[in-house]
């Protein structure tokens, strides 16, 4: 059951699935009828709400702010159809909430659990993603929490500051004997992906940008990536959280004298006027 209006309903289920063929057959409609639909409520909003690609239906700017209204809507409505039916456990509510392995796996998950336990019927979707699109999940609305740079964040976002992580530059312990500047000239930076500038950023920060070759490797998984520099097939930068256990076993090393890059994330979301009692609780329980 859904309280939104049918022509939300058809708007929604072509976000959902890109094509007016498919939204249609989804919802139990003709192609015709979804798109009547469409185009009254843009005639009613005196706007455009999506653009044709060759991916197919792209929403507009218009179109992504009437979807986190229905999306904020359809949060409240299952709070209220809980409460017209008198049992709350009736309902089942998803949640997706994108981020960084290294913050998902040592912090975000665990914090997490507490607001599970007190509703449960909250399901999580936790959406490790190492790439920079983290921003895209949250306007496309494919999660509704994600945790960002704070240049990623969009004017429109709400934001909570959350707990810096330190970044120290690593290499295998097997060049303990070599110097930084001999490591940086004749070995290769490993990095998440071309956009990922964390390593050249930590490099720039102590001005030794200069020493280091422009060639990089890429890999996508921050413990793939560990394992690449415990085998000795470059250098790079992890979170001090996370490299801890590698330096201990002694197959990793600290360089630069373990200096530390402090990163700011946030954990942002879209407005909701009246966020749920899940929703919020999950904002006060991640920092």
């Amino acid at each position: 059951m859904s309280l939104l209006s049918p022509q939300l309903i058809a708007f929604m289920a072509v976000v959902e699935y890109k094509t007016v063929h498919r939204a249609a057959e989804a919802i139990n409609l003709t192609q015709t009828a979804v798109t009547s639909r469409l185009r009254n409520l843009e005639a009613r909003l005196k706007t455009s709400l999506f653009t044709r690609t060759r991916r197919g239906m792209e929403l507009t700017p218009e179109g992504e702010a009437l979807m986190h209204y229905c999306l904020a809507a359809t949060d409240l409505e299952g709070e209220a159809l809980a409460r017209i039916k008198g049992s709350a456990s009736e309902t089942d509510i998803k949640l997706c909430i994108t981020g960084p392995s290294s913050m998902m796996r040592a912090r975000i998950i665990p914090q997490c659990l507490k607001v599970l336990e007190n509703h449960p019927r909250l399901f999580m979707h936790f959406d490790i993603n190492d790439s920079e699109d983290r921003d895209n999940a949250l306007k496309s609305g494919k999660a509704q929490m994600a945790i960002l740079q704070k240049h990623s964040t969009a004017v429109e976002m709400q934001t909570k500051a959350l707990k810096p992580e330190q970044y120290v530059l690593v290499c295998t312990s097997n060049w303990k004997k070599r110097p930084i500047k001999s490591i940086l000239q004749k070995e290769t930076i490993i990095d998440f992906d071309p956009s990922d500038t964390s390593t050249y950023d930590y490099l720039k920060l102590y001005e030794i940008a200069e020493f280091a070759r422009p060639e990089r490797h890429f890999v996508n998984r921050t413990e793939t990536l560990a394992m690449m520099i415990c085998q000795g097939l470059g250098y790079g930068v992890l979170t001090k959280e996370f490299s801890a256990p590698y330096v201990r076993r002694g197959e990793m090393m600290t360089l630069n004298n373990a200096k530390s890059m402090i990163i700011d994330w946030n954990l942002a979301w879209y407005h909701r006027p009246e966020p749920p009692k899940y929703f919020a609780d999950l904002v006060g329980a991640i920092n």
